[in-house]
């Protein structure tokens, strides 16, 4: 065991804001309302049209559990590892129903793929920072 990184806690923290982002994200794809999907354009439409449920339910446990994470990090717990495996997950299933699946990729842009592959990175980082965190004794 070696003593835990004092970098550890802030990067638990910023983590958690990004979850926390894609929480607040995740909530406000619920709550669109048939007048505001028909204010998106109609690729958008298109594609919020063509995800099957299991792809919405994996985008709110890959934020969920990836909130629940970070706060795991953030308080030196080992629960944290579990959690943001099942993120990471959750992140994978989306991206499948997103870009494999549903063949949004071509209509989603630039950007979208640009963020999706940053959250994709993003969530396997935090995987093997609480693996190697685990693995180290940082985490109790």
């Amino acid at each position: 065991m070696t003593a835990t990184p004092k970098w550890l806690k802030p990067v638990g923290i910023v983590a958690l804001i990004w979850n926390l982002i894609g929480v607040a994200a995740f909530v406000m794809d619920l709550r669109l309302t048939p007048e505001d999907v028909a204010k998106l354009s109609a690729a958008q439409q298109a594609m919020y049209a063509a995800r099957p449920a299991w792809s919405v339910a994996a985008t709110g446990v890959a934020v969920c559990a990836g909130a629940l994470g970070c706060i795991g990090l953030i308080v030196g717990k080992r629960w944290a590892y579990p959690l943001l495996v099942l993120s990471l997950l959750g992140v994978i299933l989306q991206d499948v129903s997103l870009f494999g699946m549903s063949g949004a990729m071509s209509q989603a842009g630039s950007t979208a793929v640009i963020l999706q592959c940053v959250v994709l990175v993003v969530a396997l980082g935090l995987a093997l920072l609480a693996s190697k965190a685990t693995k180290s004794g940082w985490l109790a």
